[in-house]
């Protein structure tokens, strides 16, 4: 009988050699990445090609490419976008100077910056306006990482794990704050916040947790299963600092090998040497159908039962940019031609 493969909500435990899949769950698009896309195919929807967009929407190479072959047009910068053309700034979100430069070209802005990366930007301005200095737990480079330190450059201090606490220079000990990018290690970042404060004991937290639900969601997914499988594969791109930090969550937890994999032509038969069971789960910017294609790929090799293995529902869902929202609202009152 065809069709995706048989998944269980709640795999027993199993004794006998039968190759299996333990399929992690949550996994695949957050509620973030689902308004990027969206976003993106709205405004090709109702202002027709070419829409740019600044950076990838998403760090995913299939969703992008996706979104090209419908004419969507990617630049590194907005001084690519031709003047008064329209733009789509990515999910990871922008500094305030490209919203300025964006402004001096006349460009017709969306911002699809994910609403949990601008709760962060809305903190490092806070602690900013009150003269702390504020330590920023990423890894430099990362879009994410630049438009934050964009918010307060003059008081953003960026530091990647704990072994480099000591070399922070503040001006006041007693006034140092710390926000984080929202896709890192829970485990790692927990470390590092904690060495900051035998440094600094005075250390103030952000109002809440700044590492995203559907990140922490997903990592927990993968301690639930990591130890159970003796391969773990994860679907996203190298890229993806979410995907990548869920492959190192996996080898933490006590899976013997875990893989990050673009999709399913990426996946070394030789790892399947000896292995009994497979865990499979996807990064937060990773559609569904790249999962499902790697699920018919190790189907085809023998792991045809696939056990799903549930540690979370997830039903957040965030409204479009309000750009989207107003002129969805005009074309659907619009009369008919």
């Amino acid at each position: 009988m065809g069709g995706r493969p048989r998944r269980r909500p709640y795999p027993e435990i199993v004794t006998d050699e039968r190759k299996r899949v333990l399929l992690a769950r949550p996994r695949g698009y957050c509620a973030g990445v689902d308004r990027a896309v969206v976003t993106v195919e709205k405004a090709l929807e109702l202002y027709g090609a070419p829409v740019y967009v600044r950076k990838q929407i998403v760090h995913n190479l299939h969703v992008v490419r996706s979104l090209e072959a419908r004419g969507a047009i990617f630049v590194e910068e907005a001084d690519e976008v031709p003047e008064g053309a329209r733009v789509v700034f990515s999910a990871h979100g922008v500094a305030p100077v490209v919203h300025e430069q964006a402004a001096r070209r006349n460009l017709r802005t969306i911002d699809a910056t994910c609403p949990l990366v601008t709760k962060v930007h809305v903190e490092a301005r806070r602690f900013a306006a009150d003269d702390c200095d504020i330590v920023l737990i990423g890894h430099e480079g990362h879009e994410e990482v630049v438009g934050t330190t964009g918010q307060a450059p003059d008081r953003v201090h960026l530091v990647d794990g704990p072994g480099e606490v000591d070399s922070l220079q503040v001006r006041d000990p007693k006034r140092v704050a710390w926000v984080s990018q929202t896709t890192l290690s829970v485990d790692e970042t927990m470390q590092t916040v904690a060495a900051l404060r035998r440094r600094f004991p005075d250390l103030i937290d952000p109002p809440s947790d700044d590492i995203c639900y559907a990140t922490q969601n997903r990592q927990v997914a993968v301690k639930d299963i990591a130890a159970r499988c003796e391969l773990l594969l994860v679907v996203g791109s190298t890229n993806s600092s979410n995907s990548v930090r869920l492959v190192e969550v996996a080898l933490d937890s006590g899976a013997p090998a875990a893989h990050l994999v673009e999709n399913a032509a990426a996946i070394d038969p030789a790892w399947l040497a000896g292995v009994t069971t497979v865990g499979v789960t996807s990064g937060a910017s990773v559609p569904e159908l790249l999962v499902d294609e790697a699920l018919a790929w190790l189907a085809g090799r023998g792991y045809a039962d696939v056990d799903e293995v549930t540690s979370a529902e997830e039903h957040l869902v965030f409204a479009l940019p309000q750009e989207i929202r107003r002129d969805l609202r005009a074309a659907a009152a619009a009369p008919p031609c």
